[in-house]
């Protein structure tokens, strides 16, 4: 009974130690005066996300933005990818309905008679759709000169009203940080 009762305290400070520890990593945020953003991997657009990241990150003018990684306080890391595709749906609907009533008789003299009957309807519907799609995704980390990661994110977007997907999750990854900047502040 000892036993269990000190490893449940034991958990129970380390879990205390983790939450304090990671709440002094986030108050760093706040002690950040320079950034630099760092090529971010993922496939072609990733180059283009990178700048648009700098751009958004620059407008919220939270931190400074370097090109020089000796002089950052901290160093943006991560990856994003950029894609355009079709998706292709196809269906095929058919109906069919066919009927026949034939009757016949012959004489050799007098007459001859034949009745026939036949009804046949068919309806046939495809529909072939293409649609064009759009989407980015980024994910992000903010990494102290100890190599502690501080802060990250991942965002998502199909692309906003008005800006296309990549500039979209550049403006949700700055309003992420904004967000944990300001709740750090607070606290």
């Amino acid at each position: 009974m000892i036993g269990v009762t000190t490893m449940r305290l034991t958990i129970l400070l380390l879990m205390a130690v983790s939450a304090h520890a990671q709440d002094d990593l986030s108050k760093q945020l706040l002690t950040i005066k320079r950034i630099y953003v760092e090529r971010l991997t993922g496939g072609e657009t990733a180059a283009q996300m990178r700048d648009l990241l700098i751009s958004s990150l620059h407008g919220a003018k939270l931190y400074v933005l370097t090109e020089n990684p000796e002089r950052a306080d901290a160093i943006l890391r991560g990856a994003a990818e950029d894609l355009i595709y079709t998706d292709q749906f196809q269906s095929s609907d058919s109906v069919d309905l066919h009927g026949g009533v034939g009757t016949g008789s012959r004489s050799t003299r007098t007459s001859t008679a034949a009745r026939s009957l036949s009804v046949s309807v068919g309806d046939r519907e495809s529909a072939d759709i293409r649609e064009r799609k759009h989407e980015a995704l980024g994910t992000v980390r903010l990494v102290n000169k100890d190599g502690d990661v501080i802060w990250s994110t991942t965002q998502e977007s199909n692309g906003a009203k008005f800006r296309g997907a990549s500039a979209d999750v550049a403006d949700k990854i700055t309003r992420q940080l904004e967000a944990d900047y300001q709740r750090a502040r607070q606290h």
